[in-house]
């Protein structure tokens, strides 16, 4: 591994790309630490911490500490992420464009042209949102219209530039630009958590407990990354035979392949939109000073916040969990759905001559597509589950509050999978050979 690490720094393209990347990564890091001007930080942090690492622990670990800080950076490239996915949505509901992403390469520039300025749409009305809540509440000191819009100008401009340099790193660098942009922002937070947990379990104990102390953790966090690898690659693969077509005196198909279909068929998404929906409702009751309220409304507030689950002395709180482990498995079902049409797959095979041994071609292999589709997503659904509970689980028995989780861990290991791949499909180009080929 290490030996073919050093032959693919041994081809120019390859170092400059990756050192592209490199100086990207930390151009974005160093305006993460760029303030937005009238913002008073230390009292913004100050509230922040306050806020018991309810509704926005989430969001300010896919910023990278960006938001806490209340930098330039603050919206991160969520608004673009959340961008895609609406158009993505919006692809199935409104035929213009569905017909758009079928129009080759015309039609795929036209469709990151709309989500660029849906991003840019997203990302004002976050930054209007944010500059008159916490204007509000006082955070930002001599409020008036012009601090205002300052502030807004500041985020939008940031998420803007983040989305722009991530674009930069899928056309210049080694692909996967937008998710290089996420890795960094969440692998920033990884010392100060395990610092975190260093002072919480090992700090100050016997020598006997804080090593045993470390060795759980390390396992626990090995165990992780080992189970985030195994449902990455996990895959079902569909036999699909092609029929012997005579042209003149050539023959053509009969050849056998396969329909690789993901385990993990959705990816992070829905642990993102699960997340996402939780946190929602706090998020909009800080912006409206109910964010400390007590009865009911605090209640349930407090019911829907992670650092609540698996909590002894309030189990109700619990029941979150449920929630939030029905979300993931129905946006599991929901995006799949999306991505992968079992009667689209039928008929191109069918027009092609290809079926699936055993299967009749038709209506009776999307049946077949769909009862495998529907098995092997709820497989994947619940090891996302697993993965992403774990640290929930952690946090509410033990008190270890780390912003970096199962969905942190879901998207570093990917993310680096996917990138060894890109570069070693470069090596292979130039007749090297890859990292995960032996």
């Amino acid at each position: 591994m290490f030996r073919k690490m050093i032959d693919a720094f041994k081809v120019k393209d390859i170092r400059r790309r990756v050192f592209f990347v490199f100086l990207c990564l930390v151009i974005i890091r160093i305006g993460s630490q760029i303030p937005v001007p009238g913002v008073n930080r230390n009292y913004f942090a100050e509230w922040f911490a306050s806020q018991a690492g309810d509704a926005f622990n989430f969001f300010d670990a896919f910023t990278g500490g960006s938001f806490s800080s209340m930098s330039i950076l603050a919206l991160s490239i969520t608004p673009y992420i959340t961008s895609s996915i609406i158009i993505e949505l919006l692809t199935i509901a409104i035929p213009a464009l569905e017909e758009m992403q079928r129009d080759g390469e015309d039609g795929r520039k036209k469709m990151v042209a709309i989500t660029r300025y849906l991003t840019v749409g997203l990302s004002l009305f976050e930054s209007i949102a944010m500059a008159i809540g916490f204007g509000n509440q006082g955070l930002i000191p001599g409020m008036n219209f012009i601090k205002a819009l300052t502030v807004v100008v500041s985020l939008t401009a940031g998420s803007c530039f983040l989305m722009w340099i991530g674009e930069r790193i899928t056309e210049k660098g080694v692909g996967n630009g937008i998710s290089m942009v996420l890795l960094i922002n969440i692998v920033s937070r990884l010392p100060q958590d395990l610092t975190a947990l260093y002072e919480s379990f090992v700090k100050g104990k016997t020598i006997a407990k804080g090593a045993l102390a470390l060795i759980i953790i390390a396992a626990i966090i090995i165990g992780v990354v080992v189970l985030v690898v195994i449902l990455d690659s996990a895959q079902r693969h569909i036999p699909v035979q092609y029929s012997r077509k005579t042209a003149g005196r050539r023959t053509i198909g009969g050849q056998s392949t396969h329909i690789p279909l993901k385990i993990n068929t959705a990816g992070v998404i829905p642990v993102i939109f699960a997340s996402s929906i939780m946190s929602f409702p706090g998020i909009i009751a800080t912006f409206a000073g109910k964010s400390n309220a007590g009865g009911a409304l605090g209640k349930f507030l407090a019911m829907l916040s992670e650092n609540n689950w698996f909590d002894i002395a309030h189990p109700a709180y619990s029941i979150g969990l449920v929630i939030y482990i029905v979300l993931v498995i129905f946006f599991a079902y929901f995006y799949t759905s999306i991505t992968f049409n079992p009667l689209e797959v039928a008929d191109n095979m069918k027009k092609q001559g290809g079926f699936i041994p055993g299967i009749r071609p038709g209506k009776p292999t999307t049946e077949y597509l769909t009862k495998i589709l529907n098995y092997i997503i709820f497989i994947g659904a619940c090891a996302l589950v697993i993965i992403a509970i774990i640290p929930f689980f952690f946090n509410g028995i033990f008190h270890a509050s780390v912003s970096f989780g199962g969905t942190s861990i879901i998207i570093i290991v990917g993310v680096l999978l996917e990138t060894v791949k890109q570069i070693e499909s470069m090596m292979v180009v130039r007749n090297y050979k890859g990292f995960l080929s032996e």
